[in-house]
């Protein structure tokens, strides 16, 4: 059996033990600088209110996920998401649209629309990934809803910010039907 032993800066040591096995195995490490960043979970909220807010997002994010289970709305207004800086929250110049198999689209340029229609009381399961592009602040959003288990919808987007991200908002497109169940939470790499 063989084994990597791999030394910490100022003390102690990880063992990784490799087992005999017929044949080789190599795994070739590149030469790339970087930071190894971890996946963090925010703090599941219960959805309430117009908006739901994560803040203080590291500068070093590159994907966020956002999460939705049993989000409802008191309205009709379509699901949105929206992204901010130290600017603040952005809900212009976003090129984005939803809809399902076989139906017309909806789109947003307030920000990532989710889903095609809305009414109160669904109950969405939602999932966006929300990507950096490049080094110019510019964020990609794609995402699938799924509705009581009988309708879906799939949406993507874009959106340049003008400073570095730090906020997601989660809200409807007209901003004034308030979410009334569910939890909503963001993982960020």
């Amino acid at each position: 059996m063989a084994s990597l032993v791999l030394a910490g800066d100022t003390s102690g040591s990880i063992t990784i033990s490799a087992p005999a096995v017929a044949g080789s195995t190599t795994q070739t490490l590149i030469n790339v600088t970087g930071t190894l960043a971890p996946v963090v979970s925010g703090t599941a909220v219960t959805a309430s209110s117009t908006s739901v807010d994560f803040t203080s997002i590291p500068n070093w994010v590159k994907r966020i996920t956002v999460m939705l289970s049993g989000v409802s709305t008191n309205g009709s207004s379509n699901l949105l998401i929206q992204l901010g800086d130290s600017g603040g929250i952005e809900n212009t110049g976003y090129t984005a649209a939803a809809g399902s198999i076989g139906n017309a689209l909806a789109s947003s340029t307030a920000g990532y629309i989710l889903t095609q229609s809305n009414a109160a009381a669904w109950a969405h399961q939602a999932v966006a990934v929300i990507t950096s592009l490049n080094s110019s602040n510019t964020w990609m959003c794609s995402s699938v809803d799924i509705i009581g288990g009988s309708n879906g919808f799939s949406a993507t987007g874009s959106k340049s910010l003008s400073d570095v991200l730090t906020q997601v908002r989660i809200t409807t497109v007209n901003g004034t039907d308030t979410f009334d169940a569910g939890t909503i939470n963001i993982l960020y790499e």
